[in-house]
């Protein structure tokens, strides 16, 4: 069983291999009970939020932390990948500038997302 910390820095290296841009770590821990990291990331293109959806879900199940519950599929614009102590959610550009979860989550730590793929 992997810590959040493994979790969420497995996700990120996983965004980043499959060319996720803008990734933004959000350590949620201390100010909700929802999960301990945030990961917010865009994607290009629908067929990219599959691919990061799946390389992601994938990754983590080798692992033994398989998500707990997906979410948005159809839709195409946004995702998000639930596993439990780390939600990931990948979004269209569009549809990420729209949401702005950085600005509504702006009490959590922004992590140094270049500290986690060296």
């Amino acid at each position: 069983m992997l810590t959040p910390a493994e979790v969420m820095q497995t996700a990120v290296k996983t965004l980043d291999d499959k060319k996720a841009s803008d990734i933004c770590v959000l350590k949620t821990g201390p100010i909700s009970v929802l999960a301990d990291y945030f990961i917010i990331c865009t994607a290009s293109s629908s067929t990219q939020v599959k691919t990061l959806l799946e390389e992601t879900s994938k990754r983590l199940s080798e692992l033994g932390e398989p998500p707990i519950h997906t979410e948005g599929y159809r839709g195409g614009g946004w995702v998000l990948l639930d596993f439990g102590c780390v939600v990931v959610h990948i979004f269209l550009e569009d549809v990420r500038k729209f949401y702005d979860l950085e600005r509504l989550w702006a009490d959590a730590e922004r992590m140094d997302v270049s500290e986690i793929l060296k």
